[in-house]
């Protein structure tokens, strides 16, 4: 026991250590400073900026004018856009539109961003007038000294990842209280860490990299967060480390961010992979790995506290004195990392309601209450008999706003229910006889906060099919969609959805049945 309790307080002590050097080193970040002064006089490197799109219409029609508002020599960087299965008409942006390379990836389902981003790669591979690649999101906003921000830092370092600046206006509590503690950690962990010259995890929002790095590694990995750190470590091995540099902004509305943090068991298993091939001539690599190992912020408090505690009642082999006193040079410490992380008054006090948030968020991730959460999970929405059908849709606003969102249509003992999904927030009618009599409860409910789906059932071309069955998830569509040669009315499901969407008028569902038999008579 007395053996653990050493290695505990030596493993706390370093950390404090390293957080004080951290919280110091940010004090003075004169070099961005200075590097953002002069970066319009550096040489222009050839740019390829590749933009990858997933029904992101409104957000990418805005970037693109963005990119053309750049002070950045147009004959020096070129847009690369890849859309991916889009069912939102993104296509139509680029008609005639010389500017843009377009990708368009269709009638093969969606491939997600790794494969597409790696497939473009691969054609761009023996194009040797690109210097570096510029990887973002559709859904980002960028100012217009952007691309000369992201060529002056390229002068130094050959991977950069960047500040990413959150919408808050829109966020609930808890997100709010994530995205004190992003902006935090950006401004102070990852900011200082890069001062220093330590390496940062890659984010493939905004990702920027040289092609040589990129002709020498093959491809890129960003299936999920998880991957992204796996590649940023191989980065680090081959002596080319993602850095973090905070002149290199983005901004993104909360309906398009997903707050994401590598889970503790892929960061242990990524460590013990590391370990083995960590190399004496490579400080970089050997010191992300071991970062790998970083305390949150109730285990740090824990073990000072069962330390304190032993330390002042038995003997201990450092005095209770210094435990003390190293305990509080790292509450100090956190006060100094304050001072320059950029952080308003009402965030820092967000900031201190993380700790909670993260205890709530580990209580309800212990296997055995997880293990409960699941069981009661299935017996609410998978009894015997239940049929379940899952759909990727968009929810539209008035202004023509598009959020991701997902319904479940499901059957269960004769009755239908529908689950609507947006993040972490849920919403489940109640029991209804027809499944179209629960999608109108949906449709009456998002319309009352200004929303409607965007699927068939809410299109102003669509027609109820009363066919006499249990759930009427049949229809007809009347638009000239696809093509106004197509006579008749097209047969569709509730659920569809094309590029001519137009939002109906919500309206009683006997109401459109009455209105579709006046049409037939």
């Amino acid at each position: 026991m007395e053996l653990i309790l050493d290695i505990l307080y030596i493993y706390v002590a370093v950390y404090t250590i390293y957080f004080t050097a951290l919280a110091l080193r940010n004090l003075n970040d004169r070099p961005f400073k200075i590097e953002k002064r002069y970066s319009k006089y550096e040489q222009k490197d050839n740019l390829a900026i590749v933009i990858y799109a997933r029904n992101n219409k409104i957000t990418l029609e805005d970037l693109i004018k963005e990119l053309k508002m750049q002070d950045y020599p147009i004959n020096n960087f070129r847009v690369f856009v890849i859309l991916d299965n889009c069912s939102d008409g993104s296509e139509q942006l680029f008609i005639n539109e010389a500017f843009i390379n377009l990708i368009n990836i269709k009638d093969v389902g969606t491939v997600g961003k790794d494969q597409a981003v790696s497939m473009l790669i691969e054609r761009l591979s023996k194009d040797n007038t690109i210097d570096a690649y510029i990887f973002m999101d559709a859904d980002r906003s960028i100012a217009g000294n952007f691309l000369t921000t992201v060529n002056s830092a390229l002068i130094n370092h050959s991977v950069l990842s960047g500040e990413t600046l959150i919408l808050t206006d829109n966020l609930g509590p808890v997100d709010k209280i994530k995205a004190a503690y992003q902006k935090y950690h950006m401004n102070f962990m990852r900011k200082a860490r890069s001062l220093f010259g330590l390496a940062s995890i890659a984010d493939s929002g905004v990702f920027i990299i040289k092609k040589n790095i990129i002709d020498k590694i093959g491809s890129v990995d960003f299936k999920d967060i998880n991957s992204e750190l796996k590649y940023s470590m191989l980065l680090s091995k081959i002596k080319c480390p993602c850095t973090y540099n905070p002149n290199i902004q983005t901004y993104v509305d909360t309906a398009n961010y997903e707050f994401r943090k590598p889970r503790l068991s892929a960061r242990l298993n990524l460590f013990k992979d590391c370990l083995s091939q960590i190399r004496s001539a490579n400080f970089i690599f050997a010191e992300h790995t071991f970062s790998l190992l970083n305390p949150n912020i109730w285990m740090i408090l824990l073990i000072y506290a069962v330390i304190l505690k032993h330390s002042y009642r038995y003997y201990f082999f450092v005095d209770f004195k210094i435990v003390l006193f190293t305990f509080l040079i790292l509450t100090a410490s956190f006060g100094i990392s304050l001072i320059n992380s950029k952080l308003r008054f009402k965030e820092i006090v967000l900031l201190c309601l993380y700790p909670i948030y993260s205890l709530c968020h580990i209580i309800k991730n212990l296997p055995p209450i997880r293990l409960v959460r699941n069981k009661i999970s299935n017996r609410e929405e998978l009894p015997e008999g239940t049929e379940k059908l899952a759909i990727d849709i968009f929810a539209v606003n008035t202004s023509g706003r598009e959020l991701p969102c997902k319904i479940e249509f499901i059957s269960e003992t004769g009755l239908a229910k529908i689950k609507f999904m947006y993040k972490n927030k849920k919403f489940v009618t109640g029991r209804h006889l027809r499944m179209i009599d629960a999608l109108q409860e949906i449709r009456s409910r998002l319309y009352d906060y200004g929303f409607v789906l965007k699927i068939c059932s809410c299109c102003k071309y669509f027609t109820s099919n009363v066919d006499g069955s249990t759930n009427m998830v049949k229809g007809f569509c009347r638009s000239d969609y696809p093509s106004p040669s197509i006579k008749g009315k097209k047969p569709t499901l509730i659920w569809n959805s094309c590029t001519d969407f137009e939002p109906a008028k919500v309206t009683n569902l006997l109401e459109e049945m009455a209105d579709e038999q006046e049409s037939t008579v």
